[in-house]
């Protein structure tokens, strides 16, 4: 086991502190970390893709963890940091700095399968979820999504129809895969401190419905939450064939979208595409 000096320790040398322009949040307890990095099993030799590492709190337990680590950070004043874990676990951990939003992650992590966990900065973590969730090609390369969002997004993403969190990200998130919440984090977890709750999302792949374009899926469920208090006959109107589409399929035009399933958007999308 390598003999890391404390997460307080490097953060002070080398005068870190949370940007909150890109909205990082340190975690410094370890034992929390690596429970964090246990979500998914065992990483054992295994590639794993993290975004945002910061300092490396949660690179550290995913190197003990035995993971070879592709990390992208935007922040420079992370870098000397996360170039000493570098030194510390030779040909283990591979940092890249840049956008992780506009980086090609299949492209980077070599074709091969790959895991993403990440504490994600809570500014661009719903933009990459969805873009992991994305795509006609399925199942995707990643085999699975250990991530770090705000409470309240959490239960936005494995939400259940009729609730007041269900929405586009639930249906996005439980079309093709299966999602739960592993783990909460209290926000004293944290330095600095959020104003909110965390809450760690566990997502795996799983078969894909047939005869269904998920770019047709992704366009009804953003007409029918965006407008979420009006029924479906006024909220589809702005997609071509939607009205026909829910009667041919006996979906009635006067519910509304928080009403319907997974499967029944899945029917709409079918119907579509």
């Amino acid at each position: 086991m390598v003999d890391l000096p404390p997460l307080r320790e490097v953060i002070a040398r080398h005068g870190l502190s949370a940007s909150k322009a890109l909205g990082q949040n340190f975690l410094f307890d370890e034992q929390l970390l690596d429970r964090i990095a246990a979500v998914p099993g065992s990483l054992d030799g295994k590639s794993v893709l993290e975004i945002g590492p910061g300092p490396g709190g949660l690179t550290r337990a995913l190197l003990r963890a035995g993971a070879e680590v592709t990390a992208i950070e935007m922040d420079r004043r992370c870098l000397p940091a996360l170039s000493e874990l570098t030194m510390a676990f030779p040909d283990r951990l591979r940092v890249i700095e840049g956008d992780a939003l506009k980086l090609d992650h299949n492209e980077l992590m070599g074709g091969e399968p790959f895991a993403i966990l990440s504490n994600l900065p809570y500014n661009v973590g719903t933009a990459l979820f969805t873009r992991w969730l994305g795509g006609e090609t399925w199942p995707p390369q990643w085999t699975s999504l250990t991530l770090m969002f705000q409470q309240e997004v959490a239960q936005r993403i494995v939400a259940k129809p009729g609730t007041s969190a269900y929405g586009r990200l639930a249906v996005l998130a439980q079309w093709r895969a299966h999602a739960k919440l592993a783990m909460k984090v209290h926000r004293s977890a944290f330095t600095p401190p959020p104003k909110v709750m965390s809450a760690i999302v566990h997502v795996e792949p799983s078969a894909m419905p047939g005869g269904v374009s998920a770019r047709v899926l992704e366009r009804v469920t953003e007409a029918a939450f965006g407008q979420r208090r009006k029924m479906l006959r006024q909220s589809l109107k702005s997609v071509p064939g939607a009205i026909d589409a829910l009667e041919a399929i006996g979906i009635d035009t006067q519910r509304r979208a928080e009403t319907l399933a997974v499967c029944d958007f899945v029917a709409i999308a079918r119907a579509l595409s």
